[in-house]
């Protein structure tokens, strides 16, 4: 019979569990929102990281609820029928043929997934979408496009933005232990369905919960100083100062639908909200659960210090 000794035990698996105690006690019975895309939807091994993460995270007594998107699965939908995409400002102009094949991806293909590895991981998850209960609801988005001197309102289809949101059936699905796992279909006031901006929705339920922290995975390390080096990653960003850094191109592209997410969360009520690379192995639990961190933390005026 082989007896271990404390030496051949991982000292640094003990380390890393004491560095997560403080945080644990601290987030347990809190609700977390957590906007699923990017790489982390694609790569075989990071489905699995994400699914264990939100798991854990169950057990541990914290609330997951989780949002997520799909646009590369929509697109190779879309291409199949022989959908040419057109944008405008990075919107998908969406007539009613696009929005049925969207649903049909979002709700039946991708959501359908999620909620069966996280189940095949331990834990209970429900798929919904907005029109759930009228958990999200909806009216159409008119972006604005430069004709000549003057922006005037573009109607670009079937694509929606938050008009509210009514999470009763989130919190009752919470406190019996199941992790909601919702698909950005908004639903208007005429019964017309919308496709709507993933990171937006997570924005606007988290506020509305409010839940202790938004997180959003994504395929950059976070917010950089310089985007081309991922060492110039900045690790917390004041709400104040998001006008200037987008005004100097740090913040652009992609990444402003995020902060704006971000900006809307905190102003409901959540404490942070955090910008980070999905990429990365159980990039949820790094970020929670250790003092570092590894990716953007957005804070507010309310934030307070000890999340």
């Amino acid at each position: 019979m082989s007896v271990q000794t404390p030496a051949t035990v991982p000292r640094e698996f003990a380390e890393h569990l004491i560095e997560a105690l403080p945080y644990i006690r601290r987030f347990r019975g809190s609700t977390i929102v957590i906007k699923y895309g990017g790489h982390a939807m694609t790569d075989l091994e990071r489905k699995t990281d994400f699914c264990e993460d939100v798991v854990l995270l169950s057990y541990m007594g914290i609330k997951p609820v989780i949002v997520h998107g799909g646009g590369p699965m929509i697109t190779h939908m879309l291409d199949r029928f022989g959908k040419e995409a057109e944008f405008i400002n990075g919107l998908r102009i969406t007539d009613a043929e696009s929005l049925e094949l969207i649903e049909m991806v979002l709700v039946g293909q991708v959501r359908g997934e999620i909620t069966s590895r996280i189940n095949q991981a331990g834990g209970k998850a429900v798929g919904l979408s907005g029109r759930d209960g009228q958990l999200i609801l909806a009216e159409k988005h008119l972006p604005f496009s430069d004709t000549g001197d003057k922006k005037e309102p573009v109607d670009i289809g079937y694509v929606g933005k938050v008009k509210s949101i009514q999470p009763e059936i989130l919190q009752a699905l919470d406190d019996q232990g199941f992790i909601p796992v919702i698909s950005p279909i908004g639903v208007g006031e005429d019964g017309e369905t919308y496709n709507i901006n993933a990171d937006h929705v997570a924005g606007d339920i988290a506020a509305a919960i409010p839940a202790r922290k938004l997180i959003l995975l994504t395929d950059a390390p976070g917010i950089l100083q310089d985007y081309h080096d991922s060492k110039t990653l900045i690790s917390t960003v004041h709400t104040r100062d998001v006008p200037q850094l987008i005004q100097a191109h740090v913040i652009t592209g992609g990444m402003i639908p995020k902060v704006e997410a971000c900006e809307v969360a905190l102003r409901g009520g959540v404490n942070k909200a955090h910008i980070i690379d999905g990429r990365a192995p159980h990039a949820i639990l790094l970020e929670l659960f250790t003092h570092q961190g590894i990716g953007t933390q957005i804070i507010g005026d309310h934030t307070a210090d000890e999340d």
